[in-house]
């Protein structure tokens, strides 16, 4: 059998510029060998100085040394890659900044082909045969290349960690074992990690459930995305095309009024000018015969006289003009009256039927499976969690309530105050509204020093003009209000009102699920006491407000700060 010749080194036909085979090799003049693109493009950024160098031993040439392609180091390298060894040169690279190195090479060193957790240290292929073919070295623990070998080493003992301690929950050393660990549940490391791992997989396993259900969640939404958008398309369509019936409804109706009044007065302007037209020729046939009884009456011959008199004193009848019934200024305005009527009752309809609109728009909710509903607070610690921080909104306040500390307090003045017209100002009442809308979950408290301060909460639509029980806080059906007087107290809703009894304090907690449909009033001192519950449908977002009796200057109601 043929002896089997010497292997041939491929990193020794590497170029050091590009760490890759040689590429059309070239031999410069010191002996070192380089790709002829690599070594071209290196001495072409010398062309300024003149001098060129060689970038492994740093020798310097003048003038440009002439490059000629290497025949022999061409074959060769041209028999590396026939033999196979081009993948092992690429794999034999030198270790750049972001490589693991081969801590055993010394000058330049080669790439990393595995960490040993047990040495520790990091090998290229070369220099980790040993553990391949040395029975001892063979047990040791091997890795992909690692920076971090170090993290392996005990700082105390510097020797390797292979044990973890469950009491402390950290690897440690055998010395670290016998030593301040002493008496604790260690195990190997190794084994650890066999438990750990078995925990892991079970994660994973939840993990991966979960993402199946969060995907199948993330369809079903997308689906339901797609439904409220068509939908909501097909609603938006259906509804132009309603109120585009009804424009041209209108339109039409518009028309045949025009029509109906144009036909009217042309009937009635017909019928005037044909009764001028009469009235115009008995007018010129009374002109005419009175110019002939004037020259009749200047006749001095008398038998002549006598003769023509029966003639010409002979009249026509008179047109009749009875019919004639002028009203000044009121020909067709009862027709704009009638219209104007009807426009008034149209705007009542829509005002009233858009608010049902508009409440059915913001009713439509994505239905998904809604979790249980939390428990209604017990304590003022849990009503504190759904606080919110309120101001008095200016606009709405009644020119004799004085809004201070950042518009959180409101004081009852004799003195009116200089506010500008809004139409959300309350004119009638000494009441004021809040600022922000209140939804979902939320918890507030009024401080309330007098004899007749009203707590309440109101829709926004609320009437704001006039002293009528519309505008009023408690007596109408969008606003409910919780009134304290002489140590007594009373709620009122639509007019109606309930006694109420509970321990009498100055602050009053307002407690609001929106969503739930509750509404709790509390006498808030030491402890909280539930004066009064309601338990309804909101049809919209509620706004906080107080009212103050009139004559009682000086009382106040301030929004808290409550932590």
């Amino acid at each position: 059998m043929a002896q089997q010749g010497p292997q041939l080194d491929g990193a020794k036909f590497c170029c050091s510029i590009c760490l890759d085979l040689l590429k059309d090799p070239v031999t410069i003049p010191c002996g070192h060998s380089y790709c002829m693109s690599c070594i071209s493009n290196f001495w072409d950024e010398e062309d300024k100085k003149e001098i060129y160098s060689c970038p492994q031993c740093r020798q310097t040439f003048t003038p440009r040394p002439v490059l000629v392609k290497s025949t022999m180091l061409a074959d060769i390298v041209e028999e590396l890659k026939k033999t196979g060894l081009q993948a092992a040169a690429a794999d034999l690279c030198y270790a750049g900044p972001e490589d693991v190195a081969c801590d055993v090479c010394t000058g330049r060193k080669l790439k990393a082909f595995k960490s040993c957790l047990t040495c520790p240290a990091s090998y290229c292929e070369k220099h980790l045969q040993p553990h391949y073919d040395a029975a001892p070295l063979k047990k040791h623990k091997l890795v992909d290349p690692s920076k971090n070998l170090q993290e392996n080493i005990c700082s105390r003992h510097d020797k390797v960690m292979e044990i973890f301690c469950r009491t402390d929950e950290q690897i440690i050393c055998y010395f670290c074992s016998v030593d301040e660990h002493k008496g604790h549940d260690t195990v190997p490391a190794a084994a650890e990690r066999t438990e750990r791992q078995r925990e892991l997989e079970v994660s994973q396993l939840n993990i991966q459930q979960r993402i199946q259900d969060r995907e199948k969640d993330v369809k079903l939404l997308q689906q339901e995305v797609e439904a409220v958008s068509r939908s909501a398309d097909k609603a938006v369509e259906d509804s132009e095309k309603i109120f585009t019936e009804l424009i041209h409804l209108l339109q039409k109706r518009s028309s045949d009024v025009k029509q109906q009044i144009r036909s009217q007065q042309e009937t009635e302007v017909s019928r005037a000018k044909e009764l001028q037209e009469k009235l115009q020729q008995e007018l010129t046939e009374l002109k005419r015969k009175d110019a002939e009884l004037k020259q009749l009456s200047h006749t001095e011959d008398h038998n002549q006289f006598l003769h023509n008199y029966p003639s010409v004193s002979q009249l026509s009848e008179p047109t009749d003009s009875s019919s004639i019934n002028i009203r000044p200024l009121r020909y067709f305005e009862d027709v704009t009256a009638a219209v104007s009527e009807l426009r008034d009752k149209l705007q009542d309809i829509l005002k009233e039927k858009w608010t049902n609109i508009s409440l059915t728009v913001t009713e439509v909710d994505v239905l998904l499976s809604e979790p249980e509903p939390e428990p209604e607070p017990k304590t003022r610690a849990e009503f504190l969690k759904y606080s919110r921080e309120i101001t008095l909104d200016p606009n709405t306040a009644h020119t004799e309530l004085l809004l201070s500390d950042g518009n959180r307090k409101a004081t009852l003045t004799k003195q009116q105050q200089s506010y500008s017209s809004h139409p959300d100002r309350f004119t009638g009442w000494q009441q004021v509204l809040s600022r922000e809308s209140l939804t979902r979950r939320c918890y507030w408290e009024v401080e309330c020093i007098g004899t007749a301060v009203r707590v309440a909460v109101a829709y926004k639509n609320i009437s704001r003009a006039g002293g009528s029980n519309e505008s009023r806080f408690g007596y109408n059906d969008k606003s409910w209000m919780l009134y304290f007087y002489n140590n007594k107290y009373e709620f009122w809703f639509n007019n109606i009102t309930t006694p109420v009894s509970g321990p009498g304090s100055s602050r009053v907690g307002v407690y609001l699920d929106h969503r739930a449909g509750i509404l709790s009033f509390y006498s808030v001192s030491e402890t909280m006491t539930l004066l009064h519950r309601v338990q309804t449908t909101f049809t919209q977002p509620l706004y906080a407000g107080v009212r103050f009796h009139c004559n009682n200057y000086g009382d106040t109601a301030e929004l808290c700060k409550v932590k």
